[in-house]
């Protein structure tokens, strides 16, 4: 099929204006009409993307399926995807069905709400498949504003200063990155990113204001990507935007935001970071493990004080991206395939755990813990399915959750093993805070008295569940079709890494004996 990944990319978008051109909003007819629209374009959006899947050829390093022309004022239109990308793809068209699904009883301006969740579907598939720096940050910053709306429009009580730190967070962190892609323009005279990929960006030492900057221009232009994609993930101590974001915005919106929007930052890493800034990215690479594991230890302490559930599983999500950056920054095979898996497992079991949130807060319309209490008692279907993504969200065997913890923690144990020790207590710890909050909420008796009357899950909760269930077991009990198809990109852009720092090595070599 030609022009699939455009097909695929527009498609929601395409729904959306729709939306926006044919169908009135207010009524109850209009308001049902405009969810079976969003639920219809995304089922056939993942369709679709199946294709992708049948035909990508895992043994294939480079980039396939790729589509390329002029557009808008002769910039380049590119879109492709490798072993690396089409994860991240699939995970955002398997997952948007289910968000739609999700957001059936929502009534406040429904058109306006879908519409918003089909242009962030388009726009956040923009992002893994783009080719070209120009359109990669088009998309990439453009996201911004359909999630900035969700928030500040059909969030909590204090909606719009979250949805105003959401946006201000990670568009200041994107600013640097749009400084360094001008300056690779400038550097290499193309916007082509398998170009970009393998340019040699200067890495001789230079010095600003007096101050020597190791690796040169490739550690600047490290930090400035670093600095969008650290906010993004989020990384510690730039991570206090996501608390926010996850408790003021709906349902829905926590699911996207924890399920993809997270992940951006990781793909932009394993993009940008490794392969074009090779240099900069060993220069920094200490810094990074550590603060990762500080990240894993502190986020977990602060999880185990939270009294709101929304709160603590935001705090979990920026404990588990810890496992993430230190797995792509520890540059091995383990490390890297670990921290992708961890990635596409953290997207269905964080969404799956801010679901069963969402489950209870709709009949009780509290996200306090110390409101529930003996659920076991009157919803044990939630009851099974809440202890399953727990236990995943813990990194039990024989869920998803395990092998992208445990493989992570391999490659980061052959690169540094007192990061790894550290990183390891969070292991522990993320059983604390998981069993803490399910043991309050879910186990003991049922004493409130608001609580003898609430209702197990209906069958339209149980069918968005189904899938989540199936994907966190299958993946934890057989991972090889998820590790078969990213392997050999990783296993090209690890030797690339490692070559192109041999050779700076060696470059640097001859110029210290050319001087003396």
């Amino acid at each position: 099929m030609d022009n699939l990944l455009s097909i695929v990319t527009f498609l929601p978008a395409l729904a959306a204006a729709i939306l926006a051109l044919f169908l009135r909003g207010g009524d109850a007819a209009a308001d049902r009409n405009a969810k079976w629209l969003a639920l219809i374009a995304t089922g056939a959006t993942f369709l679709i993307s199946l294709f992708i899947l049948a035909q990508f050829d895992r043994n294939d390093t480079g980039f396939q399926m790729v589509e390329e022309g002029a557009w808008l004022l002769g910039l380049q239109y590119k879109m492709g995807v490798d072993g690396i990308s089409v994860l991240f793809v699939m995970l955002t068209t398997f997952m948007m069905p289910l968000v739609i699904a999700a957001s059936w009883d929502v009534t406040t301006r429904v058109k306006e709400y879908m519409i918003a969740f089909l242009l962030l579907e388009t726009l956040m598939l923009g992002v893994f498949m783009a080719l070209d720096l120009v359109l990669f940050y088009l998309f990439f910053e453009a996201g911004l504003i359909p999630m900035f709306l969700i928030i500040g429009i059909w969030g909590g009580k204090n909606r719009i200063y979250a949805s105003f730190k959401f946006f201000l967070y990670t568009f200041l962190g994107s600013v640097l990155m749009l400084v360094a892609m001008v300056a690779m323009f400038a550097d290499a005279g193309t916007t082509d990113i398998p170009t970009l990929m393998v340019h040699d960006f200067d890495s001789a030492p230079l010095s600003i204001l007096g101050m020597p900057i190791i690796g040169g221009m490739q550690t600047l232009m490290f930090l400035a990507f670093f600095a969008s994609f650290a906010v993004k993930m989020p990384m510690w101590p730039v991570h206090t935007w996501l608390p926010d974001a996850h408790v003021q915005a709906p349902t829905a919106g926590s699911v996207v935001l924890a399920a993809i929007l997270l992940k951006m930052g990781g793909y932009g890493f394993l993009r940008f970071s490794l392969p074009m800034f090779p240099v900069g990215a060993e220069v920094l690479t200490p810094l990074v493990l550590w603060m990762s594991a500080i990240a894993i230890v502190y986020t977990s302490l602060v999880a185990l004080v939270q009294e709101d559930m929304k709160k603590l599983i935001a705090y979990s999500s920026v404990a588990h991206m810890g496992y993430v950056t230190m797995g792509i920054f520890a540059a091995n095979q383990q490390g890297i395939d670990g921290a992708i898996f961890q990635m596409i497992s953290h997207g269905f079991i964080s969404g799956a755990l801010f679901l069963c949130v969402g489950v209870i807060y709709d009949r009780m319309h509290t996200r306090d813990i110390d409101a529930y209490g003996g659920l076991v008692n009157r919803m044990p279907a939630y009851a099974l399915i809440f202890m399953l993504f727990t236990m995943a969200n813990v990194g039990l065997p024989g869920t998803s959750g395990f092998i992208g913890e445990f493989l992570t923690l391999m490659g980061i144990f052959q690169v540094n093993t007192w990061v790894a020790l550290v990183a390891t207590s969070g292991v522990i710890l993320s059983a604390a805070y998981a069993l803490w909050l399910y043991r309050r909420v879910v186990m003991g008796d049922l004493i409130k008295e608001s609580l003898r009357t609430i209702k197990d899950m209906s069958r339209r909760e149980k069918a968005i569940f189904a899938p989540l269930v199936v994907m966190t077991i299958w993946m934890g009990v057989y991972p090889a079709p998820i590790l078969d198809r990213i392997g050999p990109s990783v296993e090209a852009l690890v030797s690339n890494y490692d070559t192109a720092l041999a050779e700076a090595r060696a470059s640097t070599q001859v110029a210290a004996q050319a001087e003396h």
